[in-house]
C-alpha cells in the first residue's frame, strides 16, 4: 500500500496525487512538493489515505514538508516578482509587435522556471521573445498558449446568474458542452444567452443536463398519443421544471395537463379503436 494525498495548485485546479510517506499531513495542510516542473507549493484537497501500489499508473512524486515561514516568504516574493515579470513581459510583446494577449505569469516554487500563459487567435512565433525573458530573468522561461474557458478560469468574474464562474472556484476539468444540452433545457439559442464570460456554451448547462434528462424520462416523447381527462389526445409539448405537458385533444383544442393527469396509450388500446 502507497500512502497518498490529493493537492492543488490553484484553487480551482486538477488535483494531483503524491506520495506523502512518514510525513503527518491532514486536510488542508499547505505543502511543498516535488513535481516534473520543480518545486511546487499547493494545499491538500484530498486527505490522507493508502492505495494499492497495482492501482498507480506511474511512479508518484514526493510530498517534500509541511509549508514553514521561510516557504511562505518565498511564496510572498515569488507573488510580487510575478507581477513585475507580467510588466515586463507586457512591455516585451509590444516591442515585438507580437499578436497575442497575456493572461497571467506563474513561477515556479524554487523559481526553477516561470511560464507565462497567453492566448492568441493562431500560432505565434515567439522566439524572440523567449531569448529577451531568458536574459533578463536568467531561469527557464515557457510560454504557454491557452484556451478563452482557460483564460476566463485564470482571471476569474461573475457571471449572468449573479455568482463567481464555476471554473474558477470549483471545477477542475473542463468537459464537453453542446447546443443539444441548450435545447433539452428549453432555453433560447441565442448565443448572447447561453454563453458564458469566455464566448463558449456555459458549463452549467453540462452539469445540469443529467437532472433535465431525468425528469424528461418521466414524460412521454413530443408525438405519443395519450389518454388525458379531456379525451385522447397527442403530446404536443412538455415543460419539465413545472412537470406539466401541452395536448392536442383529438377535438381540436389544446390543453395543458399535469404530469399525474395523463397517461400513455398502450398500443392495445390504438388495436381495440380500429376494431371498433
Amino acid at each position: 500500500m502507497v500512502k497518498v494525498v490529493g493537492v492543488r495548485f490553484k484553487e480551482a485546479g486538477k488535483i494531483y496525487y503524491f506520495d506523502y510517506g512518514d510525513l503527518e499531513l491532514s486536510l488542508d495542510d499547505e505543502v511543498i512538493v516535488e513535481t516534473v516542473r520543480g518545486l511546487e507549493f499547493g494545499v491538500i484537497v484530498v486527505g490522507p489515505k493508502e492505495v494499492p501500489e497495482k492501482d498507480l499508473v506511474d511512479t508518484l512524486k514526493k510530498v517534500l514538508r509541511k509549508v514553514t515561514p521561510e516557504d511562505r516568504e518565498q511564496i510572498r516574493v515569488n507573488k510580487e516578482n510575478e507581477k513585475k515579470a507580467f510588466q515586463i513581459c507586457l512591455q516585451k510583446i509590444q516591442e515585438h509587435g507580437l499578436p497575442m494577449k497575456l493572461v497571467d505569469v506563474e513561477y515556479t516554487f524554487d523559481v526553477s522556471k516561470i511560464v507565462f500563459y497567453f492566448t492568441a487567435a493562431g500560432r505565434v512565433d515567439f522566439r524572440g521573445l523567449v531569448k529577451d525573458l531568458a536574459a533578463i530573468f536568467r531561469t527557464r522561461i515557457e510560454l504557454r498558449q491557452i484556451g478563452v474557458r482557460d483564460e476566463a478560469k485564470m482571471l476569474g468574474g461573475v457571471g449572468c446568474c449573479g455568482r463567481v464562474l464555476c471554473c474558477a472556484t470549483f471545477l477542475g476539468d473542463f468537459e464537453p458542452v453542446s447546443i443539444r444540452m441548450a435545447k433539452g433545457q428549453n432555453l433560447s439559442l441565442n448565443p448572447s444567452k447561453i454563453s458564458g464570460l469566455c464566448g463558449r456554451l456555459m458549463c452549467c448547462l453540462k452539469f445540469e443536463n443529467e437532472a433535465y434528462e431525468c425528469a424528461r424520462s418521466k414524460f412521454p416523447p413530443i408525438g405519443t398519443p395519450v389518454k388525458t381527462p379531456e379525451g385522447d389526445g397527442t403530446v404536443t409539448s412538455i415543460d419539465i421544471l413545472a412537470e406539466k405537458m401541452q395536448v392536442a385533444v383529438n377535438n381540436g383544442q389544446r390543453h395543458t395537463f399535469s404530469l399525474g393527469d395523463v397517461q400513455k396509450k398502450e398500443p392495445r388500446d390504438e388495436a381495440n379503436r380500429d376494431t371498433d
